[in-house]
């Protein structure tokens, strides 16, 4: 059976969230503290949403140096997936793991809505069951959400299909509607909305779980 780790950072807020959501298709899930110097036996790792330490000097500042962190990189860089959700995509950007910046949404209100994504590429260790074009109704939560890069980070981005998902209609000013953003090697995906809370019809939507599905099926192809 398929092992997510989740990281756990003080002021992390949606890994009982995202651990239901991947049980809930089968997988297996379990914390893993930021201060551990290596990871247990997983598949794939997860860094959730919330205010990681928090979110002092910026989100995820701090959090880049914690001891998970090196292991976390050690992991991605084997091929393993790694997804940041939210302010876990902000703790990727800073570890370098990710290209670009998340900075203030723009009118700097804090956005907590349901948005409308469009799948821009299948390849990627998030998005490999889903369609090209594909539209996903997932919320988002956030005030630092609006994504930003160099523009030739951007073109380059462009160049080589890492645009991961879009907003259909951009809440938060990012540079090119950019919803979420994957590694040269496709396997590390941030992205700022939060999928684990659309798992489920209670909650509004299922179209979280094609996503999770996506990493699911990402990790039996890197194990």
């Amino acid at each position: 059976m398929t092992k997510v780790g989740v990281v756990v950072f003080p002021g992390t807020n949606c890994e009982a969230d995202v651990i239901e959501s991947v049980r809930a298709l089968g997988g297996e899930a379990e914390m893993v503290w930021h201060g551990d110097a290596s990871l247990p036996a997983v598949d794939a790792v997860v860094i959730p949403g919330g205010f990681a330490h928090g979110d002092y000097l910026r989100p995820g500042a701090i959090a880049q140096f914690s001891a998970i962190m090196g292991a976390v990189k050690e992991f991605a860089d084997k091929g393993g997936p790694v997804v940041g959700i939210c302010n876990g995509f902000q703790v990727l950007t800073e570890t370098g793991l990710l290209p670009g910046a998340l900075q203030k949404n723009a009118g700097l209100k804090f956005l907590c809505q349901p948005a409308e994504l469009r799948v821009a590429t299948t390849n990627s260790a998030l998005t490999s069951a889903a369609e090209v074009g594909q539209t996903l109704h997932i919320p988002i939560n956030h005030f630092e959400g609006n994504f930003t890069c160099s523009p030739d980070t951007l073109a380059q981005l462009h160049d080589e299909d890492r645009v991961v998902v879009t907003y259909v209609d951009n809440p938060n000013g990012s540079m090119g509607d950019i919803a979420g953003v994957c590694n040269q090697g496709r396997n590390v995906v941030g992205l700022m909305p939060h999928p684990e809370r659309a798992s489920n019809a209670l909650l509004g939507s299922e179209d979280g779980n094609v996503m999770f599905t996506s990493l699911l099926q990402s990790a039996l192809t890197n194990a």
